[in-house]
Formats: C-alpha cells, sequence, structure tokens
C-alpha cells in the first residue's frame, strides 16, 4: 500500500537539499511576481513561508540568509525595474513589510534556540532515566546475589550454634555468635540500601494503623538490651521532667515507625561513652508528638549537623563506630512521609561546668491524630461518647 502524497511531502521536505530546492522555488515565484509588477504591488509577505520553512529544516545561519535575502529583494523592488516613480505610499508599504520580514526572521531564530534546548533537556532527562533503571536493575540484582548467600550463611550459623554437627567450646559459641551478629548487620545494609533506592525511585509506600509511640520505644529497646549490654549502655525511657508514663496514640505505619526507632537508638548506642546512659523522651507539644534521643557521646560539630541526615554522610567529628550513612537518611525518608520532621542537636547540662557538650540529641516531630488535636468542644458526638 502506498503512502498518500501529502506524506510523501512531507517526507521529502525533511531533508535539507529537498527543503532548499523548495525555498529557491519561493524565492523564483514570488521574485518574478515582485519585479513583473509596479512597485506598489507588494508580494514580499510570501517569503515569510520561504523564512518560515527555514526556521523549521535548516540551520540558524542559514534561516538569517533567506530573512536577510527577503529584506534584500523586498527593498530592491524599489528601484528594480524603475518603471514608476515611488510614492510615498509605496515606501511605507515596503518599509512594513521589510519589518513583518525582520520580525519573522528574529522570532524563527528564537524559537531554533529554544527548540535546542529543549532537545538539549529531552536528551538529559532520557539519559538520567536509562542511568536511573540501570542503577536500579544494577541494585536489584547486587541485593539478590547478596542476600541468598548472607541467608544461607546465617542459617549455617544458626545450625552450628544449636550443635546440630557436634557441640561447641565456650571460645567457639562466641566465635559463632560474633560471626551470626557480622551477618545479621550486613544483611540489614543490603536490605536499607534496596529499601533507599526503591523509595528514591518510587516513594516511599505506607500502610497507617493506630499505634502507640510509647508501646513502640518501649518494644524496639526490649529488642537492643543485648546491644546496649554488650556497649555497657543504660536505656532509659521517660516523659518530660516529670517522667510520667502515659498513652502517646498515633495513625501511622508502625513498621516503618520502628525503623526510625531502631537507626536511632542503635546510632546512640554505638555513640555513647561505656556505662552512659540513651534517654528516649517522649513528650507532647501543641498537636505534635516529640521524640528525643539523647547520648552521652562526644557531640556533634556544627558542620554535621546540617549534613548529618543526607545519603552516605558519616560526620567529621571523633564520634566512634562510623557507619555507611544510611540509616539516617532512610529514618528521614520515614518519618517526612508521615508529614513530620527529624533533626540533631548539640546536647549540653547546664549543671556542667562552661556547659560543655555531653552528648548529641536526636529529634523527630510526628503531627498527632486529629481528634486528638482538637478540643473537646469541637470533637464530633460519635467521639464523645
Amino acid at each position: 500500500m502506498s503512502a498518500p502524497p501529502s506524506s510523501l511531502f512531507r517526507l521529502s521536505i525533511r531533508k535539507p537539499q529537498s527543503t532548499r530546492s523548495l525555498i529557491s522555488m519561493i524565492f523564483l515565484v514570488v521574485g518574478f511576481l515582485e519585479f513583473s509588477t509596479p512597485p506598489p504591488y507588494v508580494f514580499g509577505y510570501l517569503y515569510i513561508g520561504a523564512v518560515l520553512l527555514a526556521s523549521a529544516r535548516l540551520s540558524r545561519r542559514e534561516t538569517l540568509a533567506v530573512s536577510g535575502m527577503a529584506v534584500f529583494l523586498t527593498l530592491l523592488n524599489l528601484v528594480v525595474p524603475g518603471v514608476a516613480e515611488i510614492s510615498l505610499v509605496t515606501l511605507a508599504n515596503r518599509t512594513i513589510t521589510v519589518l513583518a520580514l525582520v520580525v519573522t526572521g528574529v522570532l524563527s531564530d528564537r524559537l531554533q534556540c529554544y527548540e535546542a534546548a529543549l532537545n538539549q533537556k529531552q536528551l538529559q532527562i532520557l539519559a538520567q532515566s536509562q542511568l536511573a533503571k540501570v542503577r536500579e536493575d544494577f541494585v536489584s540484582t547486587l541485593t539478590h546475589d547478596l542476600k541468598t548467600p548472607m541467608l544461607g550463611a546465617i542459617a549455617t550459623l544458626e545450625a552450628l550454634q544449636q550443635e546440630r554437627f557436634g557441640s561447641l567450646n565456650p571460645r567457639q559459641r562466641r566465635t559463632l555468635e560474633v560471626m551470626e551478629r557480622s551477618h545479621h548487620n550486613s544483611l540489614r545494609l543490603v536490605e536499607t540500601l534496596t529499601d533507599i533506592y526503591r523509595n528514591d525511585n518510587h516513594g516511599l509506600e505506607l500502610h497507617y494503623g493506630p499505634l502507640d509511640l510509647r508501646d513502640l520505644a518501649n518494644s524496639v529497646m526490649a529488642e537492643l538490651t543485648a546491644l546496649s549490654l554488650s556497649r555497657q549502655v543504660t536505656m532509659r525511657l521517660t516523659s518530660g521532667r516529670d517522667h510520667s508514663y502515659q498513652s502517646c496514640p498515633l495513625e501511622g505505619d508502625a513498621l516503618q515507625l520502628r525503623r526510625v526507632f531502631s537507626n536511632l537508638l542503635v546510632n546512640a548506642i554505638h555513640h555513647c561513652r561505656r556505662q552512659g546512659t540513651v534517654e528516649v523522651e517522649i513528650v507532647r507539644r501543641g498537636d505534635r508528638y516529640q521524640v528525643r534521643i539523647r547520648d552521652e557521646g562526644q557531640g556533634l560539630d556544627e558542620t554535621d549537623l546540617q549534613h548529618l541526615f543526607e545519603r552516605f554522610y558519616q560526620g567529621t567529628s571523633d564520634r566512634q563506630a562510623k557507619g555507611t550513612g544510611l540509616g539516617l537518611y532512610l529514618s528521614r525518608q520515614i518519618v517526612e512521609a508521615h508529614h513530620g520532621k527529624i533533626w540533631a542537636e548539640r546536647y549540653a547540662d547546664s549543671d556542667a561546668q562552661g556547659s560543655q557538650p555531653l552528648g548529641a540529641v536526636f529529634v523527630f516531630e510526628l503531627p498527632t491524630p486529629v481528634q486528638e488535636s482538637l478540643p473537646i468542644s469541637a470533637r464530633s458526638p460519635q467521639s464523645q461518647s
């Protein structure tokens, strides 16, 4: 089935040589009309078609050349063939025609610049999307290839600890415990890396449900008891200066908020001094819950406070147990997805001499449920019953 004549015409003028031939034909026809008639008859407006065609198919230099040639021929018709006296009206018509050709040429040139910039941006976006796809495929493949042997190694270590392959002496058991803990840390790192890249590319998907921040903190602290004991660090949960205990109901994703508590508490335990205390304070400030996790470590530099929650940032202070910089970044993703905010502060005890910093404080805030934040008189009758 052959293509229609109109399609063949459009395909033919896409080639520069065909476009130049078509423009030459336009100049010949318009020039013939111009120079075969007296100057009062103005056909120069028809040159605009050649200018627009050059703008769409040829380079900027050729477009400007076509525009200049059209202006020159329009003005040349004032003196060639010279068969009539030039009147003021004729001069005015020719001037208006020249201005129209100049404006068309300038706008066509700007349009070409905009199209070139747009094409460049489109190429950059395409390259970035392809790079993101390659990166996502790489991370997916890498994490899959890493998780499989790790899970197998952890299962083997657990079998050895259960003495399925023979009895163990205390030294061997301690060695296996260290190996298993190391494999679990590596597995958590791989899973964190996968989650971060998935969140960056597709957004963080939350599964909201009722929870209690205090119960969540208690649960995570219980899971980290072994780590705190090994580091000789005491963990304490309070509700402000009065140390009173009260519930903190909230609508959120319990699994993701558990990861926030875990990341911040593990970070605090690792950076706290031996026989120090990690204090978790949960208070309500207006329509928001504020969670403050303080350690008794080396403190934070001012530079660290500005960049701590950036991806892969590890800090410049002397705080020990440097990590990958992913845990705090993931925590920021989760808190911000809950419409909250997270930051770090330097801690100074007012009773300490010179108010020297005695560690770091990591703080995050989460909005309270709407019904909880309203005064009793503003709640619906169903919520009051």
